[in-house]
């Protein structure tokens, strides 16, 4: 679809190019040496004019309408397939929430929040929260396989910015927006293919935000599902040595 909707922009761009360059030859002063209010008589200079509108309608309503139609709505379902996590944004900051082993988010309140300890409020006594994990602005993804992002918004309208991905999308208040996609290149092969060993895949805000919207950023690591595993299965263990020690939720 994408290469058909070039082909059409290219068109066009090289149909009126030609265009602008005859009437520039075919109306120059030396052959047209006095003005003309009249302009060419016939309807030969609307056919090219019809034939545009005609291809836009076509691009706009036969092509671009049906197929982000199609995207919009083929959002995946949650499955052993697919890397479901919740992105709630807040000033300054991304809180990544992963729904555990289980797959099921835990129950959050916005009375429990904290801003140090409980990051979105998660409910310590629902059950299916006890293995939820929650982050600031650190993401951790398995390579090759689909990722379903339910993005939201704490405060304001924010906006999630993941440029090597090209995602780009409002976060807002109130409204619960789901973005998918599949990371093919882990951060290891990322970083051999820039040439900078510290180079890491961002998330960026871009949407003005405050006065410090600058620093609304993080980092992605893309890593193998077997990376991914011992990554989830240590911060389980450090949540529940925290909890041990009565601090990680707030009450």
């Amino acid at each position: 679809f994408m290469y058909l909707v070039h082909v059409v922009i290219i068109s066009g761009f090289l149909f009126w190019t030609t265009w602008y360059l005859w009437a520039l030859i075919r109306f120059r002063a030396k052959k047209n040496p006095e003005a003309s209010y009249t302009g060419i008589k016939g309807i030969f200079p609307y056919i090219p004019v019809a034939c545009m509108v005609a291809a836009d309608f076509t691009l706009l309503f036969g092509l671009s309408i049906p197929f982000w139609h199609d995207e919009i709505t083929d959002v995946p379902e949650s499955s052993e397939n697919v890397t479901e996590l919740r992105i709630i944004a807040q000033q300054f900051h991304w809180n990544i929430h992963y729904p555990g082993p289980d797959g099921i988010f835990g129950r959050t309140d916005p009375h429990l929040v904290d801003g140090a300890l409980n990051l979105i409020g998660l409910d310590s006594d629902d059950p299916n929260g006890e293995d939820d994990i929650v982050k600031r602005s650190d993401m951790h993804l398995p390579v090759d396989k689909e990722v379903l992002i339910h993005l939201s918004s704490m405060d304001m309208i924010h906006s999630l910015n993941l440029p090597e991905f090209r995602i780009k999308h409002d976060a807002v208040p109130g409204m619960r927006i789901p973005i998918y996609f599949t990371p093919n290149m882990t951060t290891t092969e990322f970083r051999e293919k820039a040439g900078n060993p510290d180079r890491d895949f961002e998330i960026a805000c871009a949407q003005l935000c405050g006065n410090s919207h600058y620093t609304m950023r993080g980092a992605v690591t893309i890593e193998t599902q077997e990376e991914f595993d011992a990554w989830y299965a240590a911060e389980l263990e450090i949540k529940s040595e925290a909890a041990e020690d009565d601090w990680f939720f707030a009450e």
